[in-house]
């Protein structure tokens, strides 16, 4: 799989972990080069609370694009050490 905004491959890895709809990339399959921080949060119920990054790509800012649990509830360990991706990143093979 794939992830891919604005021109270039954030991520990718045969590693993916399926979970609501959402690939969950290997934390080390990101490439941090454009990868910028961000503060947000949210909570998932039964995954727990998501940290989130923000993309920097080609000088164009995607807010809170990637989100992984840095401690996910028991039964949502699947997604420890994991990112995934939204507003508007491709996800494929």
């Amino acid at each position: 799989m794939k992830a891919s905004w604005n021109g270039v491959v954030l991520a990718q890895s045969d590693d993916t972990v399926l979970v609501e709809g959402n690939h969950y990339f290997p934390e080390a399959a990101l490439d941090r080069k454009y990868v910028t921080f961000s503060n947000h949060k949210t909570s998932c119920p039964w995954k727990g609370q998501a940290s989130y990054y923000s993309l920097l790509v080609n000088g164009e800012m995607n807010p809170d694009a990637v989100w992984y649990y840095p401690d996910p509830k028991p039964e949502a360990e699947m997604v420890r050490g994991r990112v995934a991706f939204w507003k508007g990143v491709t996800v494929g093979e």
